[in-house]
């Protein structure tokens, strides 16, 4: 098949890029080859109103799957929000009425289409299929899997273990989650690597229902703004679908240097190579760009331009007068610059400060350094603005 992206090779590298499970890759592959849209399906149970980026790393693979011409299919879980997804939790979890689900899908379907392309996105309910599965129904499909390869799920086997109580309704979450895609007839399932268990379980009923089973694949989950908890509002890590432009660039801008090389992989439609040849720059021009890019996804490339703009001349442009004033010892003879900008915590190493002053990173009173080797001799009651970079900004007061 070949698509805007060009031969089936470079489609496979698009689509599993930043996955962590792609099982089976040359089932994939097999059916790229098909030259015909594939049905993929992603389940979402509408648990909260509001999205953030932690959804959108599914909701871009989707989209990269319909930029290659395929079905999409965002499957609304109103049924199993009944039930509660257990995955991850060390209790039952409490279900929701089916007001609150009702609620929560309408803004689902406004905010993915952010992402998603509405004219080629189908939005379908599991209660379709549920809402009349008879009791012989339920007694057929509870008859295709055993209580053995229930207990298998992790947190299922650390609750038994824990002598915490497992509520039998959440047994049949996984089943139910399998059914799905044996209605929708799914050539590809997405998910989250916690979600593994429960998608797998698609592929058995499939087989048993005669289907060829769904390609598995599970993308990781997305750390927060903290770089350490998965993204959560709760935990208030988070940049949410929602949020005004200037807030997304502001927080897409907080991150670390390494979260950031992550989320590129996760947020962005680069390629890995293309991604290397971005950390050859410098990281702060890379930052604004994945920022930038998050904003456009949400509000349009001007709206992304914008933000950038005013972002710059916030943080580029303060006077010298706000520079927090931080006490630095005299020093006895010349000391190097780099030593200095490593020892408060400017540079994290000498290297990466020699690389910084290198790149005129670095400014003293105005005035750029550009010589690594450069030394100071710092005498008591001496004052000095440094600047190292866009953000970084301080007074040494020498005592």
């Amino acid at each position: 098949m070949t698509t805007a992206f060009g031969s089936v090779s470079e489609a496979l590298a698009l689509l599993t890029k930043g996955a962590v499970t792609c099982h089976k890759v040359e089932q994939l592959e097999a059916k790229l080859r098909e030259g015909r849209p594939l049905r993929i399906k992603t389940g979402f149970d509408p648990t909260a109103p509001d999205l953030h980026l932690g959804h959108g790393v599914l909701i871009r693979k989707m989209a990269q799957f319909q930029q290659l011409g395929h079905e999409v299919t965002f499957l609304i879980g109103d049924f199993t929000g009944l039930i509660g997804d257990p995955t991850g939790k060390k209790a039952t979890r409490p279900p929701l009425t089916q007001a609150e689900i009702l609620a929560n899908a309408e803004t689902y379907k406004a905010q993915v289409f952010k992402i998603l392309d509405p004219a080629t996105t189908k939005i379908r309910f599991n209660s379709e299929w549920f809402g009349n599965l008879a009791g012989e129904g339920w007694i057929r499909l509870a008859s295709r899997f055993t209580v053995a390869q229930m207990l298998e799920r992790n947190d299922f086997a650390r609750r038994m273990e824990a002598s915490e109580p497992i509520a039998l309704h959440e047994l049949l979450y996984p089943l139910v989650q399998a059914y799905d895609s044996v209605a929708l007839h799914a050539d590809v399932e997405l998910g989250g690597n916690d979600q593994l268990f429960n998608l797998m379980q698609g592929r058995i009923l499939q087989e048993a229902s005669g289907q060829q089973p769904q390609v598995v694949l599970t993308v990781p989950l997305l750390l927060g703004l903290d770089g350490i908890e998965k993204m959560s509002k709760s935990l208030g890590n988070y940049i949410g679908f929602m949020e005004d432009p200037d807030t997304q660039f502001g927080k897409a801008m907080s991150i670390s240097d390494s979260l950031m090389w992550s989320w590129y992989l996760l947020l962005t439609d680069q390629l890995p190579a293309e991604i290397e040849a971005l950390k050859a720059g410098h990281p702060m021009e890379a930052k604004k760009g994945l920022a930038r890019q998050i904003v456009s996804d949400f509000h349009g490339a001007a709206a992304g331009r914008e933000a950038e703009e005013r972002w710059v001349r916030r943080f580029s442009e303060r006077s010298q007068e706000e520079a927090p004033e931080v006490p630095v010892a005299a020093t006895a003879g010349e000391v190097p610059l780099t030593r200095l900008l490593v020892e408060r915590g400017l540079a994290v190493s000498r290297k990466e400060a020699e690389r910084l002053v290198s790149q005129g990173a670095v400014s003293l009173d105005g005035q750029k350094a550009t010589d690594p080797s450069s030394r100071l001799a710092l005498r008591s009651g001496q004052s000095l603005l440094v600047k190292v970079g866009k953000l970084k900004l301080e007074r040494w007061v020498v005592t």
